[in-house]
């Protein structure tokens, strides 16, 4: 494997786990909610719509590899 394969298997194993972490991050952001901490949830929760922004980035990346 060279390296710009190597590169684009990082790129798609950062993006799967990116996409994990907003889902923690909307989980989180919903307990918080139900624990009266609205403010915190929705930190949280901005936290979740800015990691899935990166979602494009992640493609973009793996298409320039093509």
């Amino acid at each position: 494997m060279n390296e710009l394969e190597k590169l684009k298997r990082l790129l798609r194993h950062w993006m799967q786990h990116n996409d994990e972490h907003a889902e923690v991050y909307m989980d989180w952001a919903e307990k918080a909610s139900s624990l009266g901490k609205e403010e915190l949830s929705e930190v949280l929760s901005s936290l979740y719509h800015e990691t899935r922004k990166l979602d494009g980035l992640f493609e973009e990346a793996i298409r320039k590899t093509d």
